[in-house]
Protein backbone atom coordinates (compact mmCIF):
# COMPACT_ATOMS: atom_id res chain seq x y z
CA UNK A 1 0.00 0.00 0.00
CA UNK A 2 1.12 3.10 -0.98
CA UNK A 3 2.55 5.67 1.89
CA UNK A 4 0.87 3.61 4.93
CA UNK A 5 2.34 6.16 7.37
CA UNK A 6 0.89 8.84 5.64
CA UNK A 7 -2.53 7.03 5.30
CA UNK A 8 -2.36 6.32 9.12
CA UNK A 9 -1.51 9.39 9.97
CA UNK A 10 -4.66 10.69 8.08
CA UNK A 11 -6.89 8.45 9.06
CA UNK A 12 -5.48 9.11 12.40
CA UNK A 13 -6.39 12.91 12.49
CA UNK A 14 -9.56 12.64 10.36
CA UNK A 15 -10.84 10.28 14.15
CA UNK A 16 -9.96 13.75 15.74
CA UNK A 17 -11.18 16.11 13.97
CA UNK A 18 -14.37 14.27 13.79
CA UNK A 19 -14.24 14.27 17.57
CA UNK A 20 -14.18 17.92 17.65
CA UNK A 21 -17.01 18.02 15.27
CA UNK A 22 -19.17 15.52 17.05
CA UNK A 23 -18.61 17.57 20.64
CA UNK A 24 -19.11 20.68 18.85
CA UNK A 25 -22.29 18.88 16.73
CA UNK A 26 -23.73 17.67 20.57
CA UNK A 27 -23.11 21.77 22.07
CA UNK A 28 -25.08 23.15 19.13
CA UNK A 29 -27.99 20.68 19.71
CA UNK A 30 -27.83 21.37 23.20
CA UNK A 31 -27.25 25.36 23.52
CA UNK A 32 -29.69 25.94 19.57
CA UNK A 33 -31.92 23.19 20.02
CA UNK A 34 -31.30 22.25 16.47
CA UNK A 35 -31.91 18.59 15.36
CA UNK A 36 -28.51 16.33 13.90
CA UNK A 37 -30.24 16.60 10.72
CA UNK A 38 -29.77 20.32 10.43
CA UNK A 39 -26.64 20.12 12.06
CA UNK A 40 -25.32 17.68 9.56
CA UNK A 41 -26.55 20.04 6.97
CA UNK A 42 -25.26 23.28 7.89
CA UNK A 43 -21.62 21.64 8.80
CA UNK A 44 -21.02 19.68 5.35
CA UNK A 45 -22.42 23.01 3.95
CA UNK A 46 -20.45 25.00 5.63
CA UNK A 47 -16.88 23.12 5.32
CA UNK A 48 -17.73 22.27 1.44
CA UNK A 49 -18.53 25.82 1.00
CA UNK A 50 -15.14 26.68 3.16
CA UNK A 51 -13.53 24.46 0.74
CA UNK A 52 -14.30 25.83 -3.11
CA UNK A 53 -13.67 29.79 -1.26
CA UNK A 54 -10.59 28.55 0.19
CA UNK A 55 -9.03 27.27 -2.89
CA UNK A 56 -10.39 30.71 -4.78
CA UNK A 57 -9.19 32.77 -1.90
CA UNK A 58 -5.58 31.05 -2.16
CA UNK A 59 -5.86 31.93 -6.17
CA UNK A 60 -7.02 35.45 -5.66
CA UNK A 61 -4.64 36.32 -2.60
CA UNK A 62 -1.28 35.97 -4.88
CA UNK A 63 -3.40 37.11 -8.07
CA UNK A 64 -2.51 33.86 -9.71
CA UNK A 65 -2.97 34.07 -13.78
CA UNK A 66 -2.90 31.38 -16.27
CA UNK A 67 0.57 30.16 -17.11
CA UNK A 68 0.61 30.83 -21.10
CA UNK A 69 1.27 27.38 -22.57
CA UNK A 70 2.66 29.57 -25.69
CA UNK A 71 5.22 31.16 -23.10
CA UNK A 72 6.29 28.04 -21.10
CA UNK A 73 5.65 25.05 -23.43
CA UNK A 74 8.62 23.03 -21.73
CA UNK A 75 6.34 23.41 -18.44
CA UNK A 76 3.39 22.31 -19.96
CA UNK A 77 4.94 19.62 -21.69
CA UNK A 78 7.07 18.51 -18.34
CA UNK A 79 4.09 18.48 -16.00
CA UNK A 80 1.80 16.64 -18.33
CA UNK A 81 4.11 14.08 -18.69
CA UNK A 82 4.75 13.96 -14.64
CA UNK A 83 1.51 13.87 -14.33
CA UNK A 84 1.09 10.90 -16.70
CA UNK A 85 3.54 8.49 -14.50
CA UNK A 86 2.45 9.83 -11.71
CA UNK A 87 -1.23 8.23 -12.59
CA UNK A 88 -2.94 12.00 -12.44
CA UNK A 89 -4.67 14.19 -15.00
CA UNK A 90 -2.83 17.34 -15.81
CA UNK A 91 -3.30 20.02 -13.33
CA UNK A 92 -4.62 23.68 -14.21
CA UNK A 93 -1.05 25.38 -14.44
CA UNK A 94 -0.85 28.67 -12.92
CA UNK A 95 2.02 31.69 -12.19
CA UNK A 96 2.11 34.57 -9.63
CA UNK A 97 4.23 37.45 -8.57
CA UNK A 98 4.09 36.57 -4.64
CA UNK A 99 7.66 38.49 -4.19
CA UNK A 100 9.92 35.29 -3.15
CA UNK A 101 10.94 31.93 -5.02
CA UNK A 102 7.65 29.60 -3.69
CA UNK A 103 4.68 27.02 -5.16
CA UNK A 104 1.86 25.19 -3.79
CA UNK A 105 -1.29 23.49 -5.40
CA UNK A 106 -4.77 23.66 -4.30
CA UNK A 107 -7.72 20.92 -5.12
CA UNK A 108 -7.91 17.77 -5.55
CA UNK A 109 -7.06 14.53 -7.46
CA UNK A 110 -8.38 15.44 -10.91
CA UNK A 111 -8.93 19.09 -10.47
CA UNK A 112 -6.07 19.91 -9.14
CA UNK A 113 -4.19 23.95 -9.37
CA UNK A 114 -0.32 24.19 -9.46
CA UNK A 115 0.78 27.89 -8.81
CA UNK A 116 4.59 28.62 -9.40
CA UNK A 117 5.74 31.86 -8.59
CA UNK A 118 7.53 34.05 -11.21
CA UNK A 119 10.73 34.69 -8.43
CA UNK A 120 10.73 30.79 -8.73
CA UNK A 121 11.10 30.51 -12.12
CA UNK A 122 13.75 33.36 -12.96
CA UNK A 123 16.31 31.91 -10.27
CA UNK A 124 15.57 27.70 -10.13
CA UNK A 125 17.25 25.94 -13.05
CA UNK A 126 14.75 23.47 -15.37
CA UNK A 127 15.58 20.54 -13.74
CA UNK A 128 14.95 22.09 -10.33
CA UNK A 129 11.88 23.45 -11.28
CA UNK A 130 10.93 19.87 -12.89
CA UNK A 131 12.01 18.83 -8.85
CA UNK A 132 8.99 21.44 -7.48
CA UNK A 133 5.94 20.86 -9.91
CA UNK A 134 6.80 16.92 -9.05
CA UNK A 135 6.29 17.88 -5.43
CA UNK A 136 3.24 19.72 -5.35
CA UNK A 137 1.99 16.98 -7.90
CA UNK A 138 2.70 14.33 -5.47
CA UNK A 139 0.52 16.57 -3.22
CA UNK A 140 -2.80 16.69 -5.50
CA UNK A 141 -1.81 12.26 -5.83
CA UNK A 142 -1.81 11.90 -2.22
CA UNK A 143 -4.52 14.37 -1.88
CA UNK A 144 -3.16 15.98 1.53
CA UNK A 145 -4.23 19.30 0.14
CA UNK A 146 -8.21 18.45 0.98
CA UNK A 147 -7.19 16.90 4.23
CA UNK A 148 -5.44 20.54 5.02
CA UNK A 149 -8.57 22.19 4.06
CA UNK A 150 -11.22 20.35 5.68
CA UNK A 151 -8.92 20.26 9.00
CA UNK A 152 -9.34 24.35 8.90
CA UNK A 153 -12.77 23.87 8.02
CA UNK A 154 -13.35 21.65 11.11
CA UNK A 155 -10.89 23.83 13.33
CA UNK A 156 -13.20 26.81 11.79
CA UNK A 157 -16.73 25.50 13.08
CA UNK A 158 -15.25 24.48 16.70
CA UNK A 159 -14.04 27.79 16.77
CA UNK A 160 -17.23 29.19 16.28
CA UNK A 161 -19.20 26.63 18.33
CA UNK A 162 -16.92 27.78 21.65
CA UNK A 163 -17.37 31.38 20.89
CA UNK A 164 -20.96 31.39 20.81
CA UNK A 165 -21.10 29.44 23.74
CA UNK A 166 -18.91 31.51 25.94
CA UNK A 167 -21.44 34.86 24.47
CA UNK A 168 -24.45 32.56 25.35
CA UNK A 169 -23.04 31.49 28.90
CA UNK A 170 -21.97 34.99 30.31
CA UNK A 171 -23.42 37.94 31.26
CA UNK A 172 -22.88 39.44 27.00
CA UNK A 173 -20.94 42.31 28.79
CA UNK A 174 -17.18 43.44 26.91
CA UNK A 175 -15.60 41.21 29.14
CA UNK A 176 -17.70 38.05 27.48
CA UNK A 177 -16.80 39.52 24.07
CA UNK A 178 -13.31 39.37 24.33
CA UNK A 179 -13.02 35.97 26.33
CA UNK A 180 -15.16 34.80 22.96
CA UNK A 181 -12.48 35.64 20.45
CA UNK A 182 -9.67 34.41 23.04
CA UNK A 183 -11.45 30.89 23.53
CA UNK A 184 -11.91 30.67 19.59
CA UNK A 185 -8.86 31.29 19.13
CA UNK A 186 -7.07 28.95 21.40
CA UNK A 187 -10.03 26.53 20.50
CA UNK A 188 -9.23 26.84 16.85
CA UNK A 189 -5.35 26.09 17.30
CA UNK A 190 -5.74 23.32 19.57
CA UNK A 191 -7.76 21.75 16.34
CA UNK A 192 -5.05 22.96 13.97
CA UNK A 193 -2.32 21.56 16.15
CA UNK A 194 -3.21 17.67 14.55
CA UNK A 195 -3.19 18.95 11.00
CA UNK A 196 -0.14 20.80 11.91
CA UNK A 197 1.32 17.04 12.74
CA UNK A 198 0.09 15.96 9.26
CA UNK A 199 1.78 19.07 7.47
CA UNK A 200 5.13 18.68 8.31
CA UNK A 201 5.17 14.96 7.50
CA UNK A 202 3.75 15.37 3.84
CA UNK A 203 6.16 17.15 3.17
CA UNK A 204 8.47 14.26 3.86
CA UNK A 205 6.79 12.60 1.79
CA UNK A 206 5.94 14.77 -0.99
CA UNK A 207 9.87 15.21 -1.46
CA UNK A 208 10.36 11.65 -1.35
CA UNK A 209 7.84 11.12 -4.52
CA UNK A 210 9.05 13.70 -6.28
CA UNK A 211 12.88 12.25 -6.46
CA UNK A 212 11.36 8.77 -6.98
CA UNK A 213 9.44 10.63 -10.25
CA UNK A 214 12.23 12.55 -11.44
CA UNK A 215 14.44 10.02 -10.69
CA UNK A 216 16.60 11.63 -8.03
CA UNK A 217 16.37 14.15 -5.12
CA UNK A 218 19.63 16.32 -5.77
CA UNK A 219 17.83 18.53 -7.88
CA UNK A 220 14.62 19.41 -5.62
CA UNK A 221 17.49 19.45 -2.84
CA UNK A 222 19.48 22.21 -5.19
CA UNK A 223 15.83 24.18 -5.46
CA UNK A 224 15.03 23.97 -1.91
CA UNK A 225 18.66 25.55 -1.01
CA UNK A 226 17.53 28.52 -3.75
CA UNK A 227 14.13 28.51 -2.23
CA UNK A 228 15.60 29.41 1.38
CA UNK A 229 17.74 31.83 0.28
CA UNK A 230 15.34 33.93 -1.88
CA UNK A 231 13.15 33.57 1.00
CA UNK A 232 15.33 35.23 3.72
CA UNK A 233 13.59 38.63 2.58
CA UNK A 234 9.77 37.44 3.98
CA UNK A 235 8.72 40.41 4.73
CA UNK A 236 8.34 41.08 0.71
CA UNK A 237 6.13 38.18 0.58
CA UNK A 238 2.72 38.42 -0.73
CA UNK A 239 1.97 34.83 0.87
CA UNK A 240 -0.60 35.20 3.39
CA UNK A 241 -0.12 32.46 6.47
CA UNK A 242 -3.30 30.20 5.33
CA UNK A 243 -1.05 30.04 1.75
CA UNK A 244 2.11 29.58 3.05
CA UNK A 245 0.97 26.53 5.07
CA UNK A 246 0.29 25.08 1.17
CA UNK A 247 3.92 26.16 -0.05
CA UNK A 248 6.82 24.11 -0.91
CA UNK A 249 8.70 26.39 2.06
CA UNK A 250 6.88 27.96 4.78
CA UNK A 251 10.05 27.39 7.64
CA UNK A 252 9.49 28.70 11.21
CA UNK A 253 12.23 29.35 13.64
CA UNK A 254 12.76 29.45 17.59
CA UNK A 255 9.11 28.56 19.13
CA UNK A 256 7.33 29.42 16.16
CA UNK A 257 8.64 25.73 14.96
CA UNK A 258 5.68 24.13 17.54
CA UNK A 259 3.33 25.50 15.63
CA UNK A 260 5.54 25.01 11.96
CA UNK A 261 3.38 23.52 8.70
CA UNK A 262 6.81 22.31 7.57
CA UNK A 263 10.21 20.70 8.92
CA UNK A 264 13.01 22.24 8.89
CA UNK A 265 14.36 23.19 5.33
CA UNK A 266 18.11 21.40 6.19
CA UNK A 267 16.56 18.36 7.49
CA UNK A 268 14.65 17.45 4.20
CA UNK A 269 17.48 18.60 2.20
CA UNK A 270 19.59 15.85 3.94
CA UNK A 271 16.87 13.25 3.75
CA UNK A 272 17.20 13.66 -0.41
CA UNK A 273 20.51 13.73 -0.98
CA UNK A 274 20.91 10.28 1.00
Amino acid sequence: MRHLGLKARMAFVGAVLFAFYAVAAVVVMGVFGWSIWLVLLASVAFVGVQYKIGKWMALRSVGAEELPEDRFPHIHRRVESLSRSMGIEKPRLMIAQMGVPNAFAVGRKGAGTVVVSEELLSRLDDDEVEGVLAHELAHIRNRDVVMMVLGQGVASIVAIVAQWVVLLTGDNDIADFFLAIVVGQITQLLVMLFVFAISRYREYVADSDAADAIGGGDPLARALEKISRGNERRDESAVDSQVNALCIFGEERGLARLFATHPPIEQRIERLRR
